[in-house]
């Protein structure tokens, strides 16, 4: 065997490690390189065209105004991570439906380019609203997320007549069976968030002046019968229900306060109907048992573009019909309200991240 120096084994170990860690992985990461420290996601879940210089959808904003302008490729996903890496800022667009937001949320979540161990996740969009609790451009914050989709059917025209609602929960035979239905193995038809962080956020941003408009104004005054859908936009606290069927009508607004009263055992109200909600949280709780997401850092916020019902008068296939025919009235003030009530937040958490990188307002 032909001898070698101590030194001359030294180099070529150094030299071979260094070229092992410019190596790139199917992740794109180079062995060594350190995950990037996020303080805070913003989660979208749809965008009308491109991130930027036309009409808005729920991301847009986010990309123009906090400079997420890093794009970091993510083939397994609807969209790219969009991030701002001074400020440790990550935007994401899940893309529209559960399943989209489940697999969008997980391949980011399991992304080790960034560390989320200590990240705050913002769910923002916007949403149908229950005239009873809310106005249009309005911003709901929630505790408490609720799937519609999980469950029975029959078709209301051959419900019993004693039935308020055509849905069953899933292993039961009646509308709202005593004690709760326990969910299905397997599966998840209720999120309880952090009480304290939500508390936390609303106070923060209860006072954000929100965008309003003539046409708004008119539609409100159709809402005779409901004092809250006359208000200006205001900030409030409220519960969300999501479900894969975009629904309408007074009947489904029942059904849907029914089934959150529900499942939350009379502790949530709900308030918004959107789409994507239980397959963020979804993705999120099974990343929070990986360890690799705080899943008392979650936090979801819903602006109000539409009323999930007709006003007095008006038929829910007429109001659809004329939903349908345009943008809501309430479509660019509840985009721009999302925006201005949820970074807000975000704005705090960065700023202060010596204050809340260890300690989240929530005690969590």
């Amino acid at each position: 065997m032909i001898g070698l120096s101590t030194d001359w084994l030294r180099r070529l170990f150094v030299a071979s490690v260094s070229v092992v860690a410019w190596l790139p992985c199917a992740s794109g990461v180079r062995a060594g390189d350190m995950p990037i420290k996020i303080k805070v996601v913003v989660v979208t879940m749809f965008e009308v065209g491109a991130d930027t210089g036309d009409v808005p959808g729920e991301f847009q904003l986010w990309f123009e105004r906090e400079k997420l302008t890093t794009r970091y490729p993510l083939p397994a996903a609807y969209h790219d991570a969009m991030v701002n890496e001074a400020a440790g800022i990550v935007g994401i667009v899940t893309g529209v439906g559960t399943a989209h937001s489940a697999s969008t949320v997980m391949a980011l979540g399991l992304d080790p380019r960034f560390d989320f161990s200590e990240a705050y996740w913002l769910i923002d969009g916007i949403a149908g609203a229950d005239p009873a609790d809310a106005s249009l451009g309005s911003a709901a914050w929630a505790e408490w997320v609720v799937d519609g989709d999980l469950a029975h059917e029959i078709d209301a025209r051959e419900i019993p007549k004693d039935w308020e609602d055509p849905f069953v929960p899933l292993q039961s035979w009646t509308p709202h069976p005593k004690p709760r239905t326990q969910a299905m193995e397997g599966s998840s038809v209720v999120y309880h968030l952090n009480a304290k962080l939500r508390d936390w956020a609303y106070e923060l941003t209860r006072d954000t002046p929100l965008l309003d408009n003539d046409a708004m104004k008119t539609s409100r005054a159709r809402y005779t019968e409901t004092p809250a859908a006359q208000k200006p936009p205001f900030v409030l606290k409220g519960d969300t229900l999501s479900s894969g069927t975009f629904w309408h009508g007074r009947l489904m607004d029942r059904w849907a306060n029914h089934w959150v009263k529900y499942w939350t055992e009379d502790a949530g109200n709900f308030v918004t109907t959107a789409m994507e909600d239980t397959g963020t949280m979804q993705s999120l709780t099974l990343l929070a048992k990986a360890g690799r997401v705080d899943l008392g850092r979650v936090m979801v916020l819903r602006t109000v573009s539409n009323y999930d019902q007709p006003p007095p008068g008006v038929t829910a296939a007429e109001n659809l019909e004329q939903e349908n025919k345009g943008l809501y009235s309430a479509f660019i003030p509840s985009v721009e309200a999302a925006y201005r009530v949820g970074s807000t937040v975000v704005h705090e958490i960065v700023a202060h991240w010596d204050k809340y990188e260890k300690t989240s307002p929530g005690g969590k």
